[in-house]
């Protein structure tokens, strides 16, 4: 899908007004340069007051404005939070904690997943609405559900236990291949027949890691299933409408945003980075290029964010002036071809009364609307950049259930992968690479870097593509605890990692994990430096060693090693270096496998993308940093924001400040 030019708006939620303000907002809203609105999200309670009854009148008349004004409407199909009279009607639908607690209405998305009253009811609602919308001249997409999984993540009802033994025979096909995957011989779990086999409900101790991976697996498949059920009617009433759904927490860990965007037209995103976290914009710089990765460089949508504070930490800071503009260019420069926030006005009640809105509750005379006007005519006058698209040359590999598997219990240490991913990704992102983040099913021949941080589970297959990769002339970055188990969480017999030990030179022989904030000393080619969170042992089998242990029971054993492997190159890294040593091994590991920065010689503060048309390419550069910088241009570039006639050669951006520069 690509849109005419970079889009911008936000919910609206016409229901929690008057038709007098609605009328106001119209107004508002061209003044502010919307054009292009999530609508109806929160709404089946409005439209079908009671079983059986629908009543559209008021829907009608808010899409005609739309219409009228020329916005377009982002369609919700109004399923996210069911009505009250839904569950009084049938409690069977109410979702049941992992501690069987029952999940009551009162806030949102009390539903369990594999409920077929709840699809049932779903369905028809979206009938409905997809039979009486198709046509209407406001609607533009469709926004399926919303921000699946953000509070029911996993459903542990008799209901879902019976779609789970469903999935599973569908996935093993008999039993006896279902307690080989599993282990069951360990602890007397094997099971006879399928009605033994629950959801793993609080027990005694550890559950079975395998029956918590496939649960995993599961819980995603059953909220896809919701998705595709309502995806499929309004496709079947509007086929050339194109859909899409909000994907939550800039990386979501219950949904699989892989899976999920090969189903639809357009990706979208919900983005709350903290104003009290001076790096926030690394961690959103990282869920970014993990969504415009995830259908393949394809422009996506900032569907949600906040113009200044949110209501939901314990300390909610609004974004000082500048930062919304700032954070919402971060999202154009890395591929976003829409601007969104939550929410059009600021609710007078109900528990997202303090969350902030582009009319907030002081009004249009506030800082907060002001900067949301100044930024609907900076993003209008930049059509040209929609459809341009983001090229790397640098990708670190993601997969969902690693995640699950590697954060699961009993292991030797506890992991965050989220944690481990912007260690390694922070030192490309100072150094001013661009990094594809991309699932282990990729093809990977494009990349000269490919960064695996933490890949403990690992398919054959992954580690046969990786090993391809390398002997093919590319450059690998491996990190401990990788190509560790298989996916069905067995280990790997014959020394860790055994699907790669050809491939990296080495076997490790045990892990010795650091305590808690712990750190170990290492010899980088005679200069003390320090790894934080892991050490191991490791036995070279024709890696170049070329950082060692330098303290402790590890003294002098590898710590970073290198290993020529056909005609490419694989690191391994043994621990994790604290992050100046990481930005000089990555300094190193870039310039052997000849990946240059965007630009060079800037400040690690700045952050600098290009976004490539079929004839021109535009330069958008940021400063996240608290002091003014000045930048040399490679060629004469005219600035957008700027003087549109005024060829330049050099930018200061202030803190906060912006260009975005056709080359």
């Amino acid at each position: 899908m690509t849109m005419p030019k970079i889009v911008f708006g936000g919910d609206y939620n016409p229901e929690q007004w008057s038709e007098d303000v609605w009328v106001e907002d119209m107004k508002l809203m061209v003044d502010a340069g919307v054009s292009l609105v999530s609508v109806g999200i929160f709404s089946w309670a409005s439209v079908q007051p009671r079983p059986g009854t629908y009543e559209f009148g008021w829907f009608d008349r808010v899409m005609d404005n739309l219409a009228e004004a020329g916005i377009g409407a982002s369609l919700a199909t109004m399923t996210a939070s069911p009505p009250p009279w839904l569950s009084r009607h049938h409690p069977e639908v109410l979702p049941e904690r992992v501690d069987g607690v029952r999940l009551w209405p009162g806030g949102r998305q009390q539903y369990c997943p594999s409920s077929p009253v709840y699809r049932e009811y779903a369905g028809r609602l979206v009938e409905h609405l997809a039979r009486r919308y198709a046509g209407h001249p406001a609607l533009k997409l469709w926004h399926i559900g919303n921000e699946y999984g953000c509070h029911v993540r996993a459903c542990y009802c008799d209901v879902s236990a019976e779609d789970f033994r469903r999935w599973l025979r569908e996935r093993y096909g008999d039993i006896d291949a279902l307690n080989e995957a599993w282990s069951t011989t360990f602890w007397s779990q094997r099971y006879d027949d399928w009605a033994d086999i629950l959801p793993p409900r609080s027990a005694p101790t550890f559950a079975n890691p395998a029956q918590k991976l496939d649960f995993a697996r599961f819980s995603n498949d059953a909220i896809l299933a919701c998705y595709l059920a309502e995806r499929d009617i309004v496709r079947r009433f509007a086929p050339g409408v194109p859909v899409t759904t909000n994907f939550i927490g800039l990386v979501h860990k219950p949904i699989d945003s892989y899976r999920w965007a090969a189903e639809q037209d357009v990706v979208s995103l919900d983005s709350y980075p903290d104003p009290h976290d001076p790096r926030a914009h690394v961690e959103a710089a990282f869920g970014y290029d993990l969504i415009r990765s995830a259908r393949r460089g394809q422009p996506w949508l900032l569907m949600e964010q906040a113009p200044s504070a949110v209501n939901w930490r314990e300390r909610n800071a609004p974004k000082p002036p500048g930062l919304m503009r700032l954070w919402s260019w971060q999202a154009v420069a890395q591929g976003a071809d829409g601007v969104l926030f939550f929410q059009w006005r600021q609710a007078v009640g109900g528990a997202e009364k303090f969350h902030s809105a582009m009319v907030p509750h002081g009004g249009t005379e506030t800082r907060a609307h002001r900067e949301i006007r100044a930024l609907g005519q900076e993003i209008a006058g930049v059509a040209e950049l929609a459809g341009t698209r983001v090229h790397t040359d640098v990708a670190l590999l993601h997969d969902w259930a690693n995640w699950w598997a590697l954060e699961s219990d009993a292991h030797p240490a506890v992991l965050d992968l989220l944690e481990t991913h912007r260690a390694h990704y922070a030192p490309l992102f100072d150094a001013h690479v661009t990094c594809d983040v991309v699932s282990p099913a990729t093809d990977l021949s494009g990349y000269r870097l490919v960064v695996v941080p933490n890949l403990y589970l690992m398919s054959t297959e992954v580690a046969d593509r990786l090993r391809r990769y390398v002997e093919g002339g590319g450059h690998l970055v491996v990190s401990f605890f990788s190509g560790i188990v298989d996916e069905s969480d067995r280990a790997y017999l014959g020394g860790y990692p055994a699907p790669m030990r050809d491939l990296l030179g080495l076997r490790i022989d045990e892990f010795w994990p650091l305590p808690a904030g712990g750190t170990i000393e290492l010899d980088i080619a005679g200069e003390r430096r320090t790894g934080t969170v892991w050490s191991e042992w490791i036995e070279t089998e024709g890696a170049e060693v070329l950082a060692t242990f330098a303290d402790g029971e590890l003294a002098g054993r590898p710590a970073v090693t290198r290993h020529s492997y056909g005609a490419g190159v694989a690191w391994y890294l043994a621990t994790r270096p604290e992050p100046t040593a990481m930005g000089e091994l990555f300094d190193r590991i870039r310039g052997e496998a000849g990946v240059e920065p965007v630009l060079p010689d800037l400040p690690a503060e700045l952050q600098a993308v290009v976004r490539h048309g079929p004839d021109t390419s535009y330069l958008l550069l940021l400063n996240h940093g608290a002091e003014a910088v000045t930048v040399a241009l490679p060629a004469p570039a005219v600035d957008l924001l700027g003087d549109r006639e005024r060829t330049v050669g050099a930018v200061s951006l202030a803190p906060g400040g912006v260009a975005v520069l056709r080359r």
